[in-house]
């Protein structure tokens, strides 16, 4: 069985599409998992006050008449913040779209929430390195179970915790906690949560991305500070933005 010291919240997003920078949440569903094992469940259907395309409510269902009167994410952004407090995070690449995308709503609702100190962990990524499927194929893979209502942010996010639960039984190398499936797995060590920015062998930060895709940013900055202000001024999210203002104070500093 999964030890744990702490509670994971897992949780699961349905948004107006997949851009970071300007895609918004339309439903959440998070489910506090216990040491005790026991569950509390938080879920918002939300208006994110700008047209959802046709193609994402395909996907999930969910279209502006269904959120037209649903609170903001705004309206609920301190209410999602003190039921995730204290807690390590989960869910299924909730390390590359839920939770970036989750910082970046609080960023607009202009609420600070620190991850620093949280663990997170990613059924997705065990999935992927041990038996690389999907969610769908993961549940009936560990759980011998069919996923009905896949896309339902709920039923992701339970199915989610399921196969969680049943990957700590299914591989004994995992270990029964948090910490011993990270260090069978890797814990990925990241500067933004887009990955605009990663580290080098020095672990120094460096570009992800572009012409200088593997300098260091530091560098890059004192040689041409415009790169800074264009970044800035760019279609890049308010977290990367908000790093790579950290990194460009510290030159400031220096000098």
């Amino acid at each position: 069985m999964l030890q744990l010291t702490r509670p994971i919240a897992f949780i699961d997003l349905e948004t107006t599409g997949v851009n970071l920078s300007t895609d918004r949440i339309v439903e959440i569903a998070i489910i506090k998992l216990k040491p005790d094992h026991t569950r509390e469940r938080k879920y918002f259907l939300l208006n994110p006050e700008m047209p959802i395309p046709p193609a994402s409510s395909e996907i999930h269902g969910i279209t502006d008449e269904k959120v037209k009167d649903a609170p903001t994410f705004r309206e609920k952004a301190n209410e999602i913040k003190q039921f995730i407090e204290n807690c390590d995070l989960g869910g299924y690449n909730s390390n590359r779209f839920d939770i970036p995308l989750l910082m970046e709503e609080f960023l607009r609702a202009e609420l600070d929430v620190n991850l620093s100190n949280r663990k997170m962990v990613d059924a997705q990524h065990i999935f992927y390195t041990m038996e690389p499927r999907t969610l769908k194929a993961a549940y009936k893979f560990y759980c011998q179970k069919d996923l009905d209502n896949a896309h339902s942010a709920e039923a992701d996010v339970l199915a989610t915790i399921d196969v969680l639960l049943a990957q700590v039984e299914h591989y004994n190398e995992l270990g029964n906690s948090v910490d011993s499936i990270l260090a069978k797995i890797g814990e990925e060590k990241i500067v933004d949560y887009a990955r605009r920015f990663g580290y080098n062998e020095k672990g120094v930060e460096v570009f992800n991305f572009g012409k200088y895709k593997g300098r260091e940013v530091i560098e890059v900055l004192k040689n041409e500070p415009q790169y800074y202000d264009w970044m800035m001024k760019g279609d890049f999210p308010l977290h990367t933005k908000q790093k790579l203002t950290e990194i460009y104070n510290r030159i400031l500093v220096k000098k």
